[in-house]
């Protein structure tokens, strides 16, 4: 018959200092373990399955006494029952280890998922985009939930207070949340199933189509008949902003191209300015052409002799630099000079004007038009028949617009100018 060991009390257990383990009676096998460093750790020795185990029932002082016996009581009662607390534990904490490992954030998802995309990305911008926009309206909502908690709820939350307001952004806004959950689902920390971001099937019954509640937003823009008119009021004025917006209006390009356009693009001999499709912005990234495609712009007379009154910056190949260092003209120089003209427009809306012009006051094909406005048109024929034949038309259509501009009377009826009269 075992050896019964005399039960301690509190006190007595507090006093024990020798190395070993001291029975304290109470429970047949719970002891405390002192080892030399003078850690002292409560364990129950027992039987399990017709093998002597040992269980740790945690360190004292801040299990007590009373403490230690309860969980050695539980703990020899599932022995009895034919069960392994010990094993039992283990499985809990393998369990917990595997749990605290999906523990991961949406932020931290996100953040992963925009350093593995960024060098694939065409626009270098693309990755500043959905810092801010994921910044902005997700991470205040989901930034530090746990990415496999996020439901559909958390989604609608993000996006209602938005999606009538501002539904480009919210429609980008929960694409990119998507993308971070499906990469999410990949690496095995979200359960399968349905993304909760997805559109078809899920939030599509729960949100208003975007292209139903989307505001179309036109720029505003000078009628074709005040073109000519705002062209001298133009050209009464210096300054690189006036100049720029005047290169603008009579090459109808983008005011991002015209503001970082250079002098190594410009072939005088050949009167074309070169865009590349991608290029530099004022930080060195970033992309000049919105298709990524270069771009040529034929030149007409006129918008040669304005390059030709340009004076040029020694060290600088901008042709509008800014008058503050050298760098390019800031995206609202082109804007305020028309707000402080009273003009009716913006310096995007003058491509509007083009358009119109070419479709009203002239026979060319409206795939000219599209084509000289950098506008992707027709099938892979079409384009290649663009590609091969429309430089050449649009040369004409640009001196066309050129000679337009020049007009200042304002001009009725829509007169529509033949083609070949160029």
């Amino acid at each position: 018959m075992p050896k019964i060991a005399k039960e301690l009390g509190a006190l007595e257990v507090s006093r024990l200092k020798d190395v070993g383990f001291h029975a304290v009676g109470g429970v047949s096998g719970l002891g405390l373990q002192i080892v030399e460093s003078g850690a002292r750790s409560w364990v129950l020795r027992t039987m399990v399955g017709g093998v002597r185990r040992k269980m740790g029932l945690g360190g004292f002082p801040d299990v007590t006494l009373a403490v230690a016996k309860e969980k050695a009581r539980q703990a020899k009662l599932k022995v009895h029952d034919g069960e392994d607390p010990i094993d039992q534990r283990r499985e809990k904490r393998r369990a917990l280890k595997a749990s605290r490992a999906q523990d991961v954030t949406f932020k931290t998802c996100a953040e992963n998922y925009i350093t593995a995309h960024t060098p694939e990305w065409k626009n270098k911008k693309h990755a500043g985009q959905w810092s801010s926009t994921l910044e902005t309206y997700a991470y205040p909502e989901i930034g530090d939930m746990w990415v496999r908690d996020i439901k559909a709820s958390d989604i609608l939350r993000i996006l209602e207070p938005i999606w009538l307001t501002k539904t480009t952004t919210a429609v980008n806004v929960r694409g990119r949340i998507e993308a971070v959950l499906d990469a999410a689902e990949s690496k095995g920390l979200r359960p399968e199933g349905k993304n909760p971001a997805a559109w078809k099937g899920g939030l599509k019954s729960l949100l208003a189509s975007p292209n139903k509640v989307k505001k179309v937003r036109h720029h505003p823009a000078i009628p074709v008949d005040e073109v000519g008119i705002f062209m001298k009021a133009l050209r009464d004025l210096d300054g690189a902003s006036a100049k720029a917006l005047e290169f603008l209006v009579l090459t109808s390009v983008r005011s991002h191209n015209v503001r970082h356009a250079s002098w190594s693009e410009i072939d005088l001999e050949t009167k074309t300015w070169a865009i590349p499709g991608e290029d530099v912005d004022d930080e060195g990234n970033g992309q000049r052409m919105k298709s990524g495609v270069a771009h040529r712009v034929p030149l007409s007379k006129q918008a040669l002799e304005l390059l030709d009154g340009l004076n040029k910056v020694a060290g600088n190949d901008l042709l509008f630099p800014s008058p503050r260092g050298g760098t390019p003209l800031s995206d609202m120089a082109m804007n305020k000079l028309m707000r402080d003209m009273k003009a009716k427009g913006v310096p995007h809306g003058f491509r509007s004007t083009f358009k119109d012009w070419a479709l009203e006051r002239t026979s060319f094909q409206h795939e000219i038009s599209e084509k000289a406005l950098a506008h992707t048109v027709g099938d892979a024929v079409e384009r290649a028949y663009l590609r091969s034949d429309a430089f050449n038309k649009r040369r004409r259509m640009m001196q066309m617009w050129a000679d337009f501009c020049d007009k200042t009377q304002k001009v009725t009826g829509g007169t529509v100018v033949p083609m070949r009269a160029a």
